[in-house]
Formats: C-alpha cells, sequence, structure tokens
C-alpha cells in the first residue's frame, strides 16, 4: 500500500489486507479491492465517524432563545421605522415576511418550550366508579431533583409530598425542562402507587426518596393521573432579580436541589407561575433547560415585610426566610418565623454642613420610598435603532465624584455628548450668556412650571430656585445626541419613564479606608463646602459612605449597572464603555418600555 493510503481509516485497511489474502483472480474481488481504495469511500467513512462520535457525546444542542418568532416581529417592526433601499435589506424583509420561514420559526419555539405535551385520554362518562384509572410511566434515572419538604435527591426531575387530606403521597410539582416534564407523562396531583413494583402506600416522602435512590437505570412508576392537571404551556415571562436569593439558606424550599441560586440583576424566564408560593424559572442564556424553584412575587414579598417590621431600618432588605402568608403552602414545617442572623441595621444619615456645594434640596419623601418593595420587575429587550438616544443617568451619594465623571465624559466627545443647561431665578450677571452657563427665568415663571411638573429636579440655595426641565432633556435626546445627567436621586422617580428610557448607573464609593486614602493622594477638594477649597474631612467621608448606603437601599432596583469610583481614570473607561454598549447593544428595559 502507498503512503498515500497510510492515514485511512483502520477497518478499510483491515479489510483491504484480508482481501489481499485471497486467493482469487475474480472480477468481483478486483472490484472491491479497487472500491476500498477509493478517495471517495475513504471520505465517505471519515464523515460517518465523525458523526457517530458527535452523537456520543455528552453534550446536547439547547435552543438559545424561546421566542425566535417574537424577535422576528420585532426587527420586521423596527424595519419598518426606517427606509433603506439596499438590495440586501430588501432581501431579508422578504425572507422574514415569508409565511414558511415564518412557520419554522413558529415550531422552533414550540420545541424550545417543550410545547408538545401528550395526554391521557379522559375517563368515559358512563366508566364503572369502582375501576381505577392507572398510568405506568418509566423514565430513565438522571442527575435532576426528585424530593419531598424534608429531604431531596437528584432523580427524575419533580417534587413529592404527603396530600394532607389522605395522607398518600402525589407529585407535587414537575420541573419545566426535566425528565419527568420531558415526558410529558407525568403531573402535579398524581398519586404515586408503586415506585419499581413497591408499593408507596403508608410511606413517608422520605421512604419513597429511598427506594428511589437506590434504584439503577429505569425507574417505573404506577401512578394514578390527575384528570384536567395536564402539562401547562411555557410562560414568555422575563424578569429582572431585584434581590440575591441562595436557596441553600432557605429552610423552607420543597426541595433544595431543585432550587435556583440567582444574584440581583440577573434575567430570569418564569416558565411556570402556577403555584402562588414557588415559581419556576431558568436564568436567560443558561444552556441547561431545566428550571429551578425560586420565591414567588408574593412570597419574597411577605418576608421582606415581616422583616422591616422587625427592623424598619434594615439596610439590604434582606428578608428572614419564611413569611405568615407561606404558611398553608407545601415549603416546609410551619415554625415561628425569625429574623436573618446578619441582617445590618441603616443607620441614620448625619447632616451634612450647613454650607453646601450641592444646590439641589428636593423634598425627601422616604417614608413613601421605604414602601416599595423590590422583587421582580418584568423586562424585555430594548433593541438599539435609529432615533433611538437613551440619556444616561449617574446617580450617587454628594461627594463620590459623580459629576466630575459627568463632565470628564462630555469631555470626551461633545458634540455627542451634552448636558442641559440649568434653569434659575436669579439675576444673571453682566459676564453671563443667557442659555449658556443658565436659562435665566423669572421665580414666578418658575414656581409656575414646578408646580406643572415641568422639572425633573428643583431646589433652592440662597433664596434663589435652580432646576433641570425635563423639556431640555428630551430636547437634547431629539436632536440624536446623548443627554448625560447627574441628578439628586430623588429625580430617578421622574426621569424613569417610558419616554425617556434613562440607563441609570449607580456612582459607588470604594471602602471608607480606600475612599479616605485615594481621596487624599489625589489632593481631592471637598464638595460640601462651597465658600472655601478644603481637603474631604473623616467625617465627610462617612457620610458619602452611609449616604451611599441609602441610596442604594431605597432606589436600587432602578440601577442598570454600578461603578465603584475607587479610581478616576479607571470609571471613566468603564463609563465610557457602558455609554457605547446602551447606544449599540439590545439591553433589557422594563417590560412597558417596549410596548
Amino acid at each position: 500500500m502507498d503512503n498515500s493510503t497510510d492515514n485511512w481509516d483502520p477497518a478499510l485497511t483491515r479489510l483491504l489486507s484480508s482481501l489481499k489474502e485471497v486467493q482469487s483472480d475474480g472480477e468481483d474481488v478486483a472490484f472491491l479491492s479497487e472500491l476500498l481504495q477509493s478517495k471517495q469511500l475513504h471520505a465517505l467513512v471519515q464523515v460517518h465517524n465523525k458523526i457517530v462520535a458527535a452523537q456520543c457525546k455528552d453534550d446536547k444542542f439547547y435552543p438559545l432563545l424561546s421566542n425566535a418568532m417574537q424577535v422576528t416581529l420585532e426587527v420586521l417592526e423596527m424595519f419598518g421605522e426606517v427606509v433603506i433601499s439596499s438590495n440586501e435589506y430588501k432581501e431579508l424583509l422578504k425572507l422574514l415576511q415569508k409565511p414558511h420561514f415564518q412557520a419554522i420559526l413558529c415550531t422552533h419555539d414550540a420545541v424550545a418550550q417543550k410545547d408538545y405535551y401528550p395526554h391521557l385520554p379522559d375517563i368515559p362518562a358512563d366508566a364503572d366508579d369502582e375501576e381505577e384509572t392507572v398510568k405506568i410511566v418509566q423514565l430513565v434515572k438522571s442527575d435532576e431533583p426528585l424530593g419531598g419538604a424534608q429531604s431531596a435527591e437528584p432523580i427524575v426531575g419533580a417534587t413529592i409530598k404527603t396530600d394532607e387530606e389522605t395522607g398518600k403521597i402525589v407529585i407535587a410539582r414537575v420541573m419545566h425542562g426535566g425528565a419527568a416534564d420531558r415526558s410529558g407523562l407525568i403531573h402535579a396531583g398524581d398519586e404515586v402507587i408503586e415506585v419499581n413494583g413497591i408499593s408507596v402506600e403508608n410511606k413517608s416522602p422520605a421512604d419513597v426518596l429511598s427506594i428511589l435512590q437506590s434504584s439503577e437505570g429505569t425507574i417505573t412508576f404506577k401512578l394514578v393521573p390527575s384528570f384536567g392537571k395536564g402539562g401547562s404551556r411555557e410562560s414568555k415571562v422575563r424578569v429582572r432579580a431585584l434581590f440575591h436569593y441562595n436557596s441553600a439558606e432557605d429552610p423552607y424550599i420543597p426541595c433544595k436541589e431543585a432550587g435556583l441560586n440567582f444574584k440581583k440583576g440577573d434575567i430570569l424566564h418564569i416558565v411556570s407561575q402556577d403555584d402562588a408560593y414557588w415559581w419556576q424559572a431558568r436564568r436567560e442564556g443558561d444552556r441547561v433547560m431545566r428550571a429551578g424553584l425560586i420565591p414567588s412575587r408574593a412570597l419574597q414579598e411577605g418576608r421582606i415585610i415581616h422583616e422591616r417590621q422587625i427592623d424598619p431600618q434594615t439596610l439590604d432588605g434582606k428578608a428572614a426566610l419564611c413569611s405568615p402568608s407561606a404558611a398553608n403552602s407545601d415549603c416546609g414545617p410551619k415554625t415561628p418565623c425569625s429574623p436573618t442572623p446578619n441582617a445590618t441595621a441603616l443607620l441614620p444619615c448625619k447632616s451634612t454642613p450647613k454650607v453646601k456645594k450641592i444646590i439641589y434640596d428636593i423634598k425627601e419623601n422616604d417614608d413613601f420610598d421605604r414602601e416599595m418593595i423590590p422583587t421582580y420587575e418584568e423586562v424585555a429587550r430594548l433593541y438599539p435603532r435609529p432615533g433611538l438616544i437613551r440619556p444616561i443617568v449617574l446617580v450617587g451619594a454628594p461627594g463620590v465624584g459623580r459629576n466630575e465623571l459627568r463632565r470628564r465624559l462630555v469631555a470626551t466627545d461633545p458634540e455627542k455628548y451634552v448636558t442641559p443647561v440649568p434653569y434659575t431665578s436669579r439675576a444673571q450677571k453682566t459676564s453671563e450668556q443667557n442659555g449658556k452657563e443658565y436659562v435665566f427665568v423669572t421665580r414666578e415663571k418658575m414656581e409656575q412650571d414646578i408646580s406643572e411638573g415641568k422639572f425633573i429636579e428643583h431646589g433652592e440655595y440662597k433664596g434663589n430656585l435652580y432646576g433641570t426641565s425635563a423639556e431640555s432633556v428630551e430636547t437634547i435626546v431629539n436632536s440624536g445626541r446623548v443627554c448625560v445627567l447627574s441628578p439628586h436621586w430623588q429625580a430617578l422617580k421622574m426621569l424613569r419613564t417610558p419616554r425617556l428610557r434613562p440607563y441609570i448607573i449607580f456612582i459607588k464609593p470604594p471602602s471608607l479606608k480606600t475612599l479616605s486614602e485615594t481621596r487624599t493622594a489625589a489632593n481631592a477638594r471637598s464638595t460640601f463646602d462651597k465658600e472655601s477649597s478644603r481637603a474631604f474631612t473623616e467625617e465627610e467621608f462617612a457620610d458619602i459612605i452611609r449616604s451611599s448606603n441609602r441610596i442604594n437601599f431605597l432606589y436600587g432596583y432602578m440601577f442598570d449597572e454600578e461603578i465603584v469610583n475607587e479610581d478616576l481614570a479607571t470609571a471613566l473607561t468603564q463609563l465610557l464603555k457602558m455609554a457605547w454598549r446602551v447606544q449599540s447593544e439590545p439591553l433589557w428595559v422594563p417590560a412597558a418600555w417596549v410596548q
């Protein structure tokens, strides 16, 4: 065999060697010998081997999204708002509008959402009442949870419990995307009669789990179906989590292994809200299709309310892991609630010096803001398009450096980034130009505009009114430039609207020690004293930290990003990246903003 066949498939090589050992000069042998040495056959065998190898791998293909048709409709809507004459644009538009292409996308979404549940036939109306319909379901044991309120073990993707009325073992819930869900044959409410031929009568959930743990390979369930409770369609709701959650720290979750951990700011796909206290969700973008349990909005709100009743000044809103509203759920034993041990009290902010550089002095309404109970916020993707310019809002404690960051961002490209000119009722100086440093108006006019809600923020300093008008912000946005604001934090309630759709960045101080060291090393001047230029005091540094914590507690659910301003150059680099991303990438925003 020549060198060109040295890298041939071993099976073909052995077959060809065996053929040469056959002492025959027949035409069939010659033909077969020629075929086995052909490059075309060798190439086909290579393709076959690669396909088989790919099928044997553990990695599986997962849909990247389950709303492809919705995204297509959004793209078509975007196309309708612009006029493009290129052939590529016309070809893409024609393709997206084809019924066959849209049908493929709808089918893709149905498969991704598991919207193909088989259903058992209904019991005939004239069936004998003494007969009991059962179903036999076989599942392959896998690394998925099946557990009860007191214990759990990765088995088949469902949870079980003891029915309080009948004392029988029933399926408490089926996890979307798990083995039980994919079978389409196991539903919440089904009564478990046998597992692998072993009766579960008079057994506890822990006993059933022991049977499952000792089982190998295929697990056979004998179930009495819960009629009228077939597989539910997967929800398309996406939410932004406004708190941290760790199922391992939650003693009342029905099955810890079925819990889904997440951090504040994570985007969650809520696939089922059938349970009033425990929703099923997946983190957006995760390849794992099986959903996990998270506390519902009602349950989490109850926890936070309970925590605030115990300690009204809780800093981070971290709630006790139980609530009276959950007492009737299957989430665990009914034990008295207790506050979270590591909850931190919010210390009252010390008053800053009377003479401040901050001109805005909006009347604060902490009692109203404290009533906000951030849990989840429904979101949708906002896609960038011509004419959609989102303002950038920098919010933070006085002295943290947000105004300096705003100035430096504007200086990078004054034609692109613009700050609205503030209004004032004070007299114009001879060196000032109206509309440049300030827009000068009478006090009566400004008071009237304030009463009519035309200012996003306003305040009084030394007997004169100052403020930023909503119209000036909209003028900048409509001109195609990026409006950059650094308002008082209470102005967020007026800025965060579907009309403006701002991108809010929280400027956060570093630790107290780092804050003091970096500002002292940079010879930073205090922003609390307008009358003289001096360094920050240690008390002012402490005020910055306390005020920042308070702002984050009251308004943190509104923030899109945060920057720790330890070093101005580094913070500016981060700000520039965020400013580019907000104008060029699809981002998650409140769902009402895209309707």
